[in-house]
């Protein structure tokens, strides 16, 4: 069902880092971040700012690009790897495979490099990145929901066995998946040792589905929500809270200004030991609650942040999950 794993991969990947999105706003997509999440701005001029959350030491985990006709993209998902020399050997590998690898200036980052995985995911790594105080304890600075770090991204693929498998050669392991019968539909993945670094589902993709802070208190998940509603995004609470299937956490999803997804959630379980097997979930009956909660609206399922300049392309087999509409639609009459 999973493709195998190599636990002792060329080069070193240790954790999702940052993305970077294009905003139509600039101010106005701050404002959602600083007020509504509690992000912290490191640095910003007329055309990017700069974000991190309360616990992060480095410069940023969240990078807006001021882009009037272009908003509403995604434009690189980033990977920390643990040694400068690991970019080295990335560059080589992805060469190698026949894969897009340039090395690139990024401010407040040491050496970059800009990959792509095999249906164009951009991929953006580094070894080192500038640093600031951690805020974690600075509690008369806090706002919004007190976000404390970027946790994972969630991407659609259009074959999710077949980029697990890519993954898989760079040492991501999994943590739960998602399937029906003997298709992989969903795989949960990771590398620091918690339940996910990049979950990948099957769908129209390369796509950016979200990308995910982790919050200290289950009540700061409420707090985005109401946060959100006070500075006028409240129809942007888009789903939650609630609490998955897979992974366990409690979780609200909201859209920002430009329609970016992103989920505050309180952590979840770690997976360092490698005796620890995936856990599978069967698609065929489950809405990614846990025991209680209406399914997701269906646009959950399907609407994503395409990337910069990359094509997409369909599954084999268009995606039929159990949205909130089906659900209803398959609801006996005399339960209604």
């Amino acid at each position: 069902m999973l493709p195998p794993v190599n636990l002792r991969p060329s080069f070193n990947i240790t954790r999702s880092s940052h993305v970077r999105l294009t905003v139509a706003d600039l101010a106005e997509s701050r404002n959602f971040y600083v007020n509504v999440l509690g992000l912290v701005v490191s640095d910003e001029d007329e055309r990017t700012c700069y974000l991190r959350g309360l616990s992060e030491a480095c410069h940023h985990s969240l990078v807006l690009e001021l882009d009037e006709e272009g908003a509403g993209r995604s434009r690189r998902i980033g990977f920390r790897v643990f040694f400068d020399e690991d970019l080295d050997i990335a560059y080589d590998w992805f060469r190698e495979r026949g894969l897009p690898a340039e090395w690139v200036e990024a401010p407040y980052q040491g050496r970059t490099l800009h990959v792509s995985d095999p249906i164009g995911t951009p991929l953006e790594l580094c070894a080192h990145m500038e640093t600031r105080p951690r805020l974690h304890i600075d509690f008369q600075l806090h706002k919004g929901a007190h976000a404390q770090r970027l946790d994972h991204y969630q991407t659609f693929a259009p074959d999710t066995y077949e980029l697990c498998a890519f993954y898989g050669e760079l040492g991501f392991r999994n943590s739960e998946y998602l399937a029906h019968g003997d298709k992989l539909l969903g795989a949960f993945m990771y590398r620091k040792g918690t339940c996910l670094d990049l979950a990948i589902v099957e769908n129209t993709g390369p796509a950016l589905h979200h990308f995910a802070y982790t919050v200290s208190e289950s009540h700061d998940i409420f707090t985005a929500c109401d946060f959100a509603g006070i500075h006028g995004y409240g129809e942007g609470v888009e789903r939650g809270p609630g609490r998955h299937g897979p992974g366990g956490m409690l979780f609200a999803y909201l859209r920002d200004p430009d329609g970016h997804r992103v989920e505050v959630f309180n952590s979840h379980y770690q997976t360092i030991d490698t005796e620890i097997e995936p856990v599978r979930w069967d698609a065929g009956s489950l809405s990614t609650n846990a025991r209680w909660g209406l399914p997701a609206l269906e646009k959950w399922y399907f609407e994503a942040s395409p990337f910069v300049g990359v094509k997409q392309i369909p599954p084999a087999e268009p995606p039929k999950p159990m949205s909130l509409e089906r659900f209803l639609r398959e609801q006996p009459q005399s339960t209604r």
